[in-house]
């Protein structure tokens, strides 16, 4: 190997190391989803701006949380709203970005079980030069070992260890710039040519088709900067730009110039290029320093894994599972016992079989660059619909680091046969599961809101609802957002009895991160009073965490409805006040639209918490505008509100009962086969083995009342 060839090898690492520091730092990382990253997080910022969910639940009353909205530059509104509506419109192009969303999401788990496994080989491979004997099968044992034990204290979560993670990571980039800066100064400083573009041109002339396929090799260059980006909720924007700029990538270039250096003279030592280049008295520290380095990074991406896969959950593109919060403090850090374990049985088994990094980075080189190409087109897409980029500047992004990456994905796929068909086939079934589970739960959706029951007959059947009402309050759960679900009918058919009061509750998942918890809840009354029926829907953001037990959830149900009813009952009084008035400047709803709108298809009229300008404008506005005559009834001395409260009180006093539908999701006799192979098969076989309702809401099951319900789709 002669030295012109070693600098034109290296300058391979140059252009490829500018992806992470000046993609994902300085453009990447500002499309943050109010400081959430990931695939998913990118998908929700974009279902935000524009209404491509599959699931069609969204409100108006959704962009009123204060976290839904983001300031925005106003050039290039036109094109963003023909890119808006587009999306909107084609169904095909909806299915297109959850199909990418989900490729990039299943690539990332596909590195959670690639990343353990050659980073921790890769840092254990350094004994087979220093310990005799320390051969394959050793390095395997060694291997499989520490992955076990990785996997095993993931239940304790980062933060019981990860005051060690920032002087760790300190001590080893300390340790690659100094040893990079070694070898420059002691074997040839005049590597550093390398960065001359002009290298990349004679090395391509010299060695043709094998310069291109060498290309793949430099992939693991920049390994971890997606999971750099899907951990930016531990992280500030700002804090990760600033240590990537004067610290990681600085160390990174030093290191890769001085293995280039020291191979100069050392041609034979490619294999082994990290460890031989060490200084033979430092060698054990820097090991050890390694190894803590590779379970640091190990972490990153299992957390990464857990955290897009709650983000898939919450968007109703994942099986519910059981998740566990690690951290009281840090929201972020969760531990998902089945997915861990299922990480650290593949682990095993890629290191087992495998039993070399050479074929492990061939598999990994695929899984990262799929997901960052993936990135590249989403955050394109923030670009030119919400950021309103320059069109110019937004093709530029795509043009210049899609050619890059398509470049290097061909040179990895080329090694399919060498070890890259494992991310595919990891990827592939990831995808299917998530697409299998947000296909079945779309139709299960639109079978509900096809089963509504009607208005005219809850009418029929009176305040009674055709049944004995006794104390108590219902929680019906379901999943929709308007009208009255069918389940209903069926528990009316089957108890002998029903609830004095029912709230018909809907666990909805916006798309942000958090939603304030003055903000969760929102009412509307379903029915004329007499039936004492409410529909509440506790919104949750895609990271909030669902720790309450049911006792504090029903005194916060209980607290909100009442505010809600104050509210109303405040809104008609004034609104009576004002006709009588006959102000006709003052806009006003009518008791119609707010009370006897019973047929479910309009959004909530009286949201507990506004728009806080919203409340404080109306409030202005209204004191300017009018002065409410002395005898204007307070809210509190209303019978009727009285009255309500009352039943309420009492309600509350017997007890909560929650009312569960157990869904059978079968699809139509006359459907095609695929969709019966799927939905009657796959969907369901996911369903029975996914997390229930019961569990989900931690509520005894004492308190629980359930009924069979099939949905035909």
């Amino acid at each position: 190997m002669s030295p012109s060839s070693i600098d034109d090898g290296f300058f391979h690492d140059v252009p490829i190391t500018l992806i992470p520091l000046i993609k994902y730092v300085f453009v990447v990382l500002k499309a943050n989803d109010n400081g959430e990253g990931g695939t998913f997080a990118l998908y929700s910022l974009i279902c935000r701006y524009a209404n491509v969910n599959l699931l069609p639940n969204r409100q108006q009353a959704d962009e009123y949380i204060s976290s839904f909205k983001l300031k925005l530059p106003t050039p290039e509104l036109e094109r963003a709203l023909n890119i808006k509506e587009a999306l909107e419109h084609k169904s095909y192009l909806k299915k297109l970005l959850l199909l990418l969303v989900l490729m990039g999401t299943s690539m990332i788990i596909g590195d959670g079980i690639l990343t353990p496994a050659i980073s921790v080989m890769s840092a254990m491979s350094g004994l087979q030069g220093q310990v005799p004997g320390f051969g394959s099968d050793a390095l395997v044992i060694t291997s499989i070992i520490i992955l076990v034990g990785l996997f095993s204290i993931q239940k304790f979560g980062t933060s019981k260890v990860g005051f060690m993670f920032a002087p760790a990571l300190a001590l080893w980039f300390f340790s690659l710039g100094s040893i990079g800066i070694y070898n420059l100064l002691k074997h040839d400083v005049t590597v550093v040519r390398a960065v001359n573009p002009a290298y990349i041109y004679l090395f391509f002339k010299k060695n043709g088709t094998k310069g291109w396929s060498a290309l793949g090799g430099c992939v693991l260059c920049i390994t971890g900067a997606e999971a750099m980006f899907a951990d930016l909720g531990h992280f500030s924007v700002p804090s990760i730009q600033i240590a990537f700029t004067a610290v990681v990538f600085p160390c990174l270039l030093l290191a890769y110039m001085g293995q280039a250096a020291y191979l100069i003279t050392h041609p034979q030592s490619a294999e082994r290029i990290f460890f031989e280049s060490i200084p033979g008295g430092l060698f054990w520290p820097v090991f050890v320093i390694a190894t803590i380095a590779a379970v640091i990074a190990s972490q990153a991406m299992i957390s990464a894994s857990f955290s897009c896969i709650k983000q898939a959950m919450a968007l109703g593109c994942f099986p519910r599972l059981k998740i566990i919060h690690t951290s009281r403090k840090l929201m972020g850090q969760i531990y998902i016992p089945v997915i861990n374990y299922f990480l650290m049985v593949m682990c095993i088994i890629v290191v087992a079989v495998f039993r070399s990094t050479t074929e492990i980075a061939n598999a990994y080189g695929i899984a990262e660059v799929g997901v960052m190409i993936v990135s590249t087109t989403l955050v394109t897409l923030v670009m030119l619909l919400i950021w309103r980029t320059n069109l110019f500047l937004a093709l530029c992004f795509p043009i210049v680091f899609g050619i890059i990456e398509l470049l290097y994905l061909s040179a990895v796929l080329s090694k399919i046969m060498e070890g890259g068909w494992v991310p595919l086939a990891f990827a592939s079934v990831f995808l299917c599961v998530m697409y299998t589970w947000n296909y079945g739960s779309v139709l299960k959706y639109q079978s509900e809101v096809r089963g509504k029951i009607s208005m005219d007959l809850m009418l029929e059947l009176g305040s009674s609802l055709g049944t004995v009402r006794t104390p108590g309050i219902g929680l019906l759960y379901n999943e929709l957002v308007q009208g009255i679900p069918s389940v209903l009918g069926q528990f009316l058919l089957d108890l002998p009895a029903i609830h004095s009061t029912i709230v018909f509750v809907c666990i909805k998942y916006v798309p942000v991160p958090v939603v304030p918890q003055e903000e969760r809840f929102m009412f509307r009354r379903v029915c004329p009073k007499d039936y004492h029926m409410f529909r509440c829907i506790a919104r949750y953001g895609y990271k909030d965490i669902r720790k309450e037990d049911h006792r504090a959830f029903e005194q916060l149900l209980v607290e909100s409805l009442e505010k809600f009813l104050r509210k109303e009952a405040q809104d008609l009084a004034l609104e009576d006040n004002m006709n009588e008035l006959d102000l006709d400047s003052v806009s006003t709803r009518s008791r119609d639209d707010d009370i006897q709108d019973f047929d479910g298809v309009g959004e909530l009229k009286i949201p507990l918490i506004r728009n806080r300008n919203q409340r404080v404008e109306e409030a202005e506005t209204s004191e300017s505008r009018t002065e409410l005559p002395a005898s204007f009834m307070c809210a509190d001395e209303d019978p009727s509100l009285e009255y309500e409260l009352s039943a309420l009180r009492e309600a509350t006093d017997s007890g909560f009962t929650y009312l569960l539908g157990h869904g059978d999701v079968r699809a139509k006799k006359n459907s095609v086969f695929l969709k019966k192979l799927v939905v009657n098969y796959f969907y369901a076989f996911l369903r029975r083995n996914c997390r229930g309702g019961s569990a989900t809401l931690r509520v005894p099951h004492m308190n629980i009342i359930q009924v069979g319900h099939t949905y035909m789709v």
